[in-house]
C-alpha cells in the first residue's frame, strides 16, 4: 500500500483525490493551511470527512513553511507526492498578485526540495489550462509552446511547470505536470462560475455573464479529473522515454518529465451551461451581460489524445449528468 502526500488536501480536488486513494487502500498524509480565500467551513467539512478514515493523517500548515515541509519529508517516506496546494483563481490574481507569487512559487520550492532529498517514485504537479492563454490553436495540445500566459495566475502555473522540469532534469525526479480544465462538481469552490451561478439563480439574483456570453469551457466533472490523476500516478515518466528526436517537445524533454492535459475534450458553450443549471434548479437566470474580464479567455478545449493513448483515460460524465449531481449536492449541503 502506497504512502502518498497530498498538499492542499482540504481543497476541492485534494479532497476528492484523497477520498479516492483512501478507498483504494493507500495511506494518505495531507497538508493544508485552510486559508480563507473562500469559506473555511467548507474546507473543514471536507477535512472532517477525510479524518473518518484510519489511513488518513493531517498536518495543518503552509507549504511555504520550509522547516515544516522539510520535517515532514524527513519523518515520512512518500512513494508519491501530489502537489495541489496553490492560490487559485484567475481574476483574484489581479486583485492580490503577491499571494500568487508566495503560494504558487514559494510554496512549490519546499516540496521540490523535499523530493530532491528523498526522490519519491513520482511527483505530480497541478497546473492549469490557463497556461495556454489566448492560443487560437485548438484543441490545446501539450506539444505546443505555452509561453504567452495572459494572467498572473497562469504565469505562476507555467513557471511551476518549468521549475519542475529543472528539478526533474537536474536530480532525476520523475515529475508529471497536470493541466486541469475547468473542474466542477460536488464540494466545489464557491468562487467558480457554476457554483456562483447556482447560488444566485436559487436566490433569484442576476448573474454576471462575461464576454456577453460568447464563451466556452471544457467543463470536466471532478470524478473524471480524479480518474485522470490516478491513472497518471501509475504512469511514471522516464528519462528520454520519448526519444532523442522529441527532446525539444514542450510535453516531454530530456529528464523524467511529462505534461498531460486532463479534461473532457468537449467544450460547452456558456449559454448551454447556464441552461442546464436553469433546468436543474427549476429557475430562470437573470443575466447581466458584461465585457470580457482582464486575464480571461474566450474558450478552452483540451486535447486529451496523449492521456488517452498512454493511460486509457476516457471521461464519462457529460454536462447534463454532472450539473445534476452538483445541484443535488448543493440542495443537500445548503438546505435549499
Amino acid at each position: 500500500m502506497e504512502n502518498i502526500l497530498i498538499t492542499g488536501v482540504c481543497g476541492f480536488i485534494g479532497y476528492h483525490l484523497a477520498r479516492r486513494l483512501l478507498e483504494e487502500g493507500a495511506f494518505v498524509v495531507g497538508i493544508d493551511n485552510l486559508n480563507p480565500y473562500y469559506e473555511v467551513a467548507l474546507k473543514e467539512k471536507r477535512l472532517s470527512l477525510l479524518e473518518k478514515n484510519k489511513g488518513f493523517s493531517f498536518v495543518r500548515g503552509d507549504v511555504t513553511d520550509r522547516s515544516l515541509v522539510s520535517g515532514l519529508f524527513e519523518e515520512e517516506r512518500f512513494d508519491v507526492v501530489v502537489h495541489l496546494a496553490a492560490q487559485a483563481g484567475v481574476r483574484y490574481s489581479i486583485t492580490d498578485p503577491y499571494s500568487y507569487l508566495e503560494r504558487n512559487l514559494a510554496g512549490l520550492f519546499p516540496v521540490l526540495e523535499g523530493c530532491r532529498r528523498t526522490v519519491p517514485e513520482h511527483l505530480l504537479f497541478a497546473s492549469s489550462s490557463s497556461v495556454y492563454g489566448s492560443d487560437d490553436r485548438v484543441p490545446f495540445s501539450e506539444h505546443n509552446p505555452a509561453d504567452r500566459p495572459i494572467s498572473l495566475y497562469a504565469a505562476t502555473k507555467r513557471s511551476g511547470e518549468l521549475l519542475c522540469y529543472s528539478y526533474s532534469y537536474l536530480y532525476g525526479i520523475p515529475i508529471t505536470a497536470m493541466r486541469f480544465f475547468t473542474v466542477y462538481g460536488p464540494w466545489g469552490r464557491p468562487d467558480m462560475a457554476y457554483y456562483r451561478f447556482t447560488r444566485l439563480i436559487f436566490e433569484e439574483k442576476p448573474i454576471d455573464v462575461y464576454n456577453y456570453g460568447r464563451m466556452s469551457r471544457d467543463f470536466t466533472y471532478v470524478d473524471d479529473i480524479i480518474e485522470g490523476v490516478v491513472r497518471v500516478i501509475d504512469k511514471v515518466p522516464s528519462a528520454d522515454s520519448a526519444g532523442k528526436e522529441r527532446r525539444a517537445d514542450p510535453a516531454t524533454g530530456s529528464g523524467p518529465f511529462r505534461i498531460y492535459n486532463i479534461g473532457r475534450g468537449k467544450p460547452v458553450d456558456l449559454s448551454r451551461f447556464i441552461e442546464v443549471i436553469e433546468k436543474e434548479t427549476g429557475k430562470k437566470a437573470v443575466k447581466n451581460l458584461m465585457p470580457m474580464q482582464q486575464g480571461d479567455v474566450a474558450r478552452t478545449f483540451a486535447d486529451i489524445g496523449d492521456l488517452r493513448a498512454d493511460t486509457g483515460f476516457e471521461p464519462k460524465v457529460g454536462i447534463d449528468e454532472g450539473i445534476q449531481l452538483f445541484v443535488r449536492w448543493y440542495r443537500e449541503y445548503h438546505g435549499v
